[in-house]
């Protein structure tokens, strides 16, 4: 069974879950890395938090000071699946605060920020990574080429709501 799950926990930017559900399907059922020649198998987790949501978690898991864009939990293959089955299963946890710094960074908008960051952490989940100089380009040449192919299919700009309004 496939399941993809997303909240948005942060306190004041609304985004399309909607669509940014269609845009997270796209990439896993129709894009490789991830749509192959098998099925693949996917339980999945997407949550959008603020920073200070973000730097908590930073510090308790990962030991790092500060907020970060996103945060990949890879729980690998269930016990039960079948020998070669391919599966994503995990938790990305997005930071929005800081998809709108680096937006403002490199001239980009925060919903394609956004993207960036859910491409970035299902290919982590595929078991793309970013820890040394060789794997970094790699891994960010299939990022750039994937958020290019889901930039041209959706309007990511779509993904930004109204904020809340404080009473």
């Amino acid at each position: 069974m496939n399941e993809l799950t997303l909240r948005n926990r942060h306190p004041r930017q609304r985004v399309d879950l909607r669509r940014l559900r269609q845009i997270a399907l796209a990439a896993l059922l129709t894009e490789p890395p991830f749509a192959e020649e098998h099925a693949l198998h996917y339980e999945l987790a997407v949550v959008l938090v603020g920073a200070a949501a973000m730097a908590r978690m930073n510090g308790q898991f990962l030991n790092h000071a500060g907020s970060t864009d996103v945060i990949t939990f890879d729980y690998g293959a269930p016990e039960t699946a079948a020998a070669g089955a391919a599966w994503l299963r995990g938790d990305l946890f997005i930071c929005l605060d800081d998809a709108r710094r680096q937006a403002r960074e490199f001239r980009t908008s925060w919903p394609a920020e956004l993207v960036r960051y859910l491409v970035h952490g299902l290919l982590h989940l595929r078991g793309y990574d970013d820890l040394t100089g060789a794997a970094r380009r790699v891994m960010k040449r299939e990022e750039n080429r994937l958020v290019r192919r889901l930039a041209h299919r959706f309007a990511l700009s779509e993904l930004a709501l109204p904020a809340k309004v404080r009473p």
